[in-house]
């Protein structure tokens, strides 16, 4: 449910205050249907479980009955933050939980960003330095050629991790994107999205 909660929490987080119907026609919006394992329906799932645990507020809204309306409590805001650093920092993670990372990296500051992305750089860096140490599976006597693929495979997504890193650490560093506490209110500063965004599709 990881990459589900960041999303939700951190969707919550933008708008300030929100409901389920607009929390799922955002995230659509984002197309993560092909990029996180996040189905509509566990979106309303994760919403009540949060609010259950007390990581978001949950109020009813008299004027508009059957409508609940949430928002991230002090609690709410200390996992979401745990969870986004976290996404960003640890490669062993899935890609979706990787991906959330990168949607909601701008409620991040740059350095706090660029902290995590450099502690993803050397774990990566240190893979990859094991794997090129290590002997291909065509060297162990008795074993298929073949299987000496999984060990390029291997390699070659060490070195796509290092090189990708490296760029959008570049990238941050540089200036690139607009991160929390920058010109003032932004795509990571709590509440704002109502500005920034709209109502648009996703108002109700």
């Amino acid at each position: 449910m990881s990459a589900t909660r960041l999303l939700v929490l951190g969707v919550v987080r933008g708008f300030g205050r929100t409901h389920g119907y607009r929390v799922r026609a955002e995230l659509l919006s984002w197309g993560i249907d092909d990029w996180a394992n996040v189905k509509p329906g566990s979106i309303y799932h994760a919403l009540r479980q949060l609010a259950k645990i007390g990581l978001l507020e949950a109020s009813e809204i008299v004027h508009w009955p059957g409508r609940v309306d949430y928002s991230v409590t002090a609690e709410g805001d200390a996992e979401f933050f745990r969870l986004l650093v976290d996404a960003l920092e640890r490669p062993e993670h899935r890609a979706d939980m990787l991906s959330a990372g990168l949607a909601l990296m701008p409620a991040l500051s740059r350095e706090r960003a660029v902290a995590a992305l450099s502690t993803r750089l050397a774990v990566l860096e240190a893979q990859r330095a094991v794997l090129r140490k290590e002997s291909a599976p065509v060297h162990a006597e008795g074993l298929p050629a073949h299987l000496g693929e999984l060990w390029t495979m291997r390699t070659r997504y060490a070195d796509l991790g290092v090189a990708w890193t490296q760029d959008l650490l570049a990238r941050v560093r540089s200036g690139e994107y607009e991160m929390a506490g920058e010109h003032g209110p932004s795509f990571g500063t709590p509440g704002s999205w109502r500005a920034l965004i709209g109502p648009g599709t996703t108002g109700r």
